[in-house]
């Protein structure tokens, strides 16, 4: 039986945190991992007490607003975010962290995980936003693709 390293076994985690998204869209889930600990997790919807887009639909749809554009007309959040806001919501420390997630993160997430001090994000998936990789260059934080592992697979033992 071969154990999954630690990026594997954190991303494998992030997939399943992205299955409780409630977006029409795209399901994305977030990790915060420090030291090998989990310290938030997050996926993308609307926010706590508001209908979700699989009750009222996607306004995104409805506008006919194109991924990577016009991030204010949406009623979520992204999981990033989710991830962020949770970790101060319990005033966990998440200076220093990695940032686990399915997608690569926005222009919007990239200032908001600069400033809260992430150091490294793994991902899977590429976003259509050019910004957000000139400014996570220019923070000097690491970035890792790993690779997509198709959903409904499982690994061998």
């Amino acid at each position: 039986m071969e154990r999954p390293g630690w990026d594997q076994y954190f991303m494998e985690i992030t997939r399943i945190v992205a299955r409780r998204s409630t977006c029409l869209r795209r399901q994305v889930g977030a990790l915060l991992v420090k030291d090998r600990n989990i310290l938030a997790s997050g996926y993308n919807g609307a926010p706590s007490g508001i209908a979700h887009c699989l009750d009222v639909g996607c306004l995104r749809e409805r506008l006919s607003v194109q991924p990577g554009e016009r991030h204010e007309l949406c009623r979520g959040l992204h999981a990033e975010q989710n991830a962020i806001i949770q970790a101060a919501k319990h005033g966990t420390n998440i200076n220093g962290s990695t940032l686990y997630c399915t997608t690569l993160p926005c222009g919007i997430c990239t200032k908001m995980l600069i400033n809260a001090g992430i150091m490294r994000i793994v991902y899977e998936e590429g976003y259509p936003d050019p910004l957000a990789g000139e400014m996570v260059d220019e923070a000097g934080i690491e970035v890792v693709k790993t690779a997509c592992r198709p959903q409904g697979k499982t690994e061998e033992a």
